[in-house]
């Protein structure tokens, strides 16, 4: 593509998964400072005292601001979906404090994911999900605010509910019969994690989508670092480099995600390993994303 890719998207990263070993302060100011970001993603942070610095840098910035909540239910253990009412209701109060918290920060909204799931009470955990969803949903249309689901596996790490494609676009389509504020978030690491690739994903699930995140898995259970951790580009035995990258922004200009007057969030979810630089697996990140750019056909 000739055009910048910033023309069609809000690029933006997840500072949580970019600088996990940083504290939250320094890791916003080393993205706010890097005008390749046109977004931020940001999750929760107990401390007063950096919530607010952190609140400052943003509102600096003129980066569109981003709100993750999956951390505040992993953290815990917290299931949405959980059968048990008193427990979910436990996740539902955790997402109403997510919002508030985004709010604070300048998110237009928050993302969150579904929880573990049983095959014996499948059904029930999706109502579950279903009222909690709603619920949350109802809570953040009151502060003008959007909620997002994230698509994650169903068999392989997070065992998270939602799940493959065709459960998630029948779950977005049961709450935005009630909720015009609800999408959802297809990631490019998850994608071969439910055993499924980008043209199914992004097709079946179009109506829905309003977020999208990119990165990396490893899908062979028998190679360092199987399941849903979020290596680099490139990483031994992973399943996507630049050409997988390709092939998901190929999908999102076929299917008219390419949106100038109104774009959308496409996120970094990339995380360094224990003896990698957390800025060198940054640039790597880009100079995967811009390659792939590159060899889109205008």
């Amino acid at each position: 593509m000739r055009e910048s890719i910033h023309k069609y998207f809000k690029v933006g990263t997840l500072l949580w998964m970019s600088y996990p070993r940083t504290d939250f302060v320094t890791g916003a100011m080393k993205i706010a400072k890097d005008d390749y970001f046109d977004a931020i993603e940001v999750t929760q942070c107990p401390d007063e005292a950096e919530r607010a610095k952190l609140q400052k840098i943003l509102e600096a910035s003129h980066l569109s601001v981003g709100y993750g909540a999956m951390p505040n239910l992993l953290g815990p253990k917290l299931n949405p979906n959980d059968t048990d009412e008193g427990e979910r209701k436990k996740a539902e109060e955790a997402l109403f404090r997510a919002i508030d918290e985004a709010e604070y920060l300048g998110s237009k909204g928050i993302a969150f994911l579904s929880g573990k799931w049983k095959e014996e009470t499948k059904e029930t955990a999706y109502q579950q999900l279903l009222k909690t969803t709603g619920n949350v949903c109802d809570y953040a249309a009151k502060k003008g605010m959007f909620v997002e689901l994230e698509v994650f596996d169903y068999d392989v790490d997070k065992g998270s509910l939602i799940g493959p494609s065709a459960l998630a676009a029948r779950f977005a389509a049961d709450v935005r019969i009630k909720h015009a504020n609800f999408g959802l978030l297809v990631d490019l690491s998850h994608i071969p994690l439910c055993h499924e690739v980008s043209a199914d994903v992004i097709r079946v699930c179009r109506p829905y989508i309003t977020h999208f995140h990119i990165g990396n898995a490893v899908v062979d259970p028998d190679a360092e670092d199987y399941g849903d951790h979020h290596p680099r580009f490139g990483y031994p035995h992973s399943a996507n480099d630049v050409e997988e990258l390709y092939d998901y922004l190929k999908v999102l200009k076929e299917e008219g995600f390419f949106r100038k007057e109104q774009p959308m969030f496409l996120s970094m979810e990339v995380a360094p390993k224990a003896d990698e630089d957390e800025d060198i697996v940054l640039a790597n990140t880009k100079r995967c994303l811009n390659r792939a750019w590159a060899m889109l056909e205008d």
